[in-house]
């Protein structure tokens, strides 16, 4: 006598089909569902922390709120868009990218003793080096695919003036943070790309003497001051050290389990500098303690495992180098932001990814994960 769970096993599909079309709807709208949920509990953690920090700022936390709306639009648009695609105009990309750094040294907008902006009449300001962090490892990543690899050594010192061209340029403006995120992203690819060992430690070998020119020539005055501030806080701890102390305090105070959302004393009551933006992860920590930090960089290693996973099952070596770098470059804004407030590198002014406030940086985070999630979802539909 058939009963109604074997009329089911009969009809149900031995191959998994069932499961295999649930999933691909996500491939056919070109999202890669684990990688999106994980950006999205770290947007999530960023704006419950923002609405905090910020002191109850309910605007603030809304255009935070509107630009991770449309970095998540941007992110969904370039996912549609197949990587050969990007591989074809990524030249292109690159040589508007620095014209743009050029007309900022001509003719920019002069902010707080900077000058990073061009005025675009009916937009708004555009910060052009931003454009860099996606057209550097393009770029690279153009280049070096259509050659052997590993890259020989006329190859990479033609790479090395790419990546020096817009580096220079950003460093000018001055913009050290940015300029230190350009110059990884394109070093990046090059590592990827089957660098020798030996190579790498000549490179570094080379470029110690500079350290000397860069620190008396190249440097700023409050630049140098930094890094003086990095290896003694206390040697002016009502000025230059002020920050680096306070964000400690703060780190310090949180303890294992924090003293609660909205009940941190250094950034309630105005002891903690920008503790919206740069030092935010010192707000959290003081909120939430160590357990609440350690869920956050949980969060962050998923994503970082979830895109080298990526880059590593990508079909073409230009995928490959492209994924690859944006997957580092991720890691290194975490890895220097968390290093500045902590005290273990200097203050260079880089966002903690998807918490710190700044349109910017989430729209230019989202665009790099488009580009990631195009390459995942072509590459299954080929496949």
């Amino acid at each position: 006598m058939s009963t109604t769970q074997d009329r089911f096993l009969r009809h149900m599909p031995r191959d998994g089909s069932q499961f295999k079309r649930k999933f691909d709807l996500w491939g056919m709208l070109h999202l890669d569902l684990p990688l999106l949920v994980a950006l999205l509990l770290a947007a999530g953690l960023g704006l419950f922390e923002l609405y905090s920090a910020s002191g109850r700022h309910l605007d603030m936390t809304m255009k935070q709120m509107m630009s991770f709306g449309i970095g998540l639009t941007v992110m969904f648009v370039l996912a549609q868009i197949p990587p050969r695609t990007y591989q074809a105009v990524s030249p292109w990309f690159y040589a508007g990218g620095v014209l743009l750094l050029i007309a900022v040294a001509v003719v920019g907008d002069v902010r707080m003793g900077a000058q990073r902006w061009l005025s675009v009449p009916g937009v708004g300001s555009v910060q052009p080096s931003e454009f860099m962090k996606l057209a550097m490892p393009m770029m690279l990543a153009w280049f070096l695919a259509s050659r052997e690899l590993p890259p020989r050594i006329g190859v990479v010192a033609i790479a090395l003036v790419l990546i020096g061209i817009p580096v220079l340029l950003v460093a000018e403006q001055p913009d050290l943070g940015t300029s230190i995120l350009v110059a990884a992203s394109g070093l990046f690819v090059l590592f990827l790309a089957g660098l020798s060992w030996w190579l790498i430690g000549g490179f570094v070998a080379a470029m110690m003497p500079l350290v000397w020119v860069a620190w008396n020539y190249l440097l700023h005055d409050y630049q140098r001051q930094r890094v003086l501030t990095l290896i003694d806080p206390e040697a002016d701890p009502l000025g230059n050290g002020w920050n680096i102390i306070q964000s400690k305090t703060a780190i310090g105070s949180g303890g294992f389990t924090g003293k609660g959302w909205m009940n941190g004393s250094q950034s309630h009551l105005e002891f903690l500098p920008e503790g919206h933006t740069d030092f935010i992860i010192a707000a959290y920590s003081e909120e939430f303690g160590l357990i609440g930090v350690l869920i956050l960089l949980s969060i962050y290693l998923f994503i970082i495992g979830r895109c080298l996973y990526i880059a590593s099952t990508a079909q073409d070596s230009y995928s490959r180098l492209l994924a690859g770098a944006i997957t580092l470059s991720f890691f290194v804004y975490v890895f220097v932001n968390a290093g500045m407030v902590s005290g273990i590198l200097p203050v260079v002014g880089v966002p903690l990814p998807f918490v710190s406030y700044g349109g910017t940086a989430i729209i230019t985070l989202c665009s790099g994960f488009g580009l990631l999630m195009s390459i995942q979802t072509h590459k299954k539909l080929i496949s």
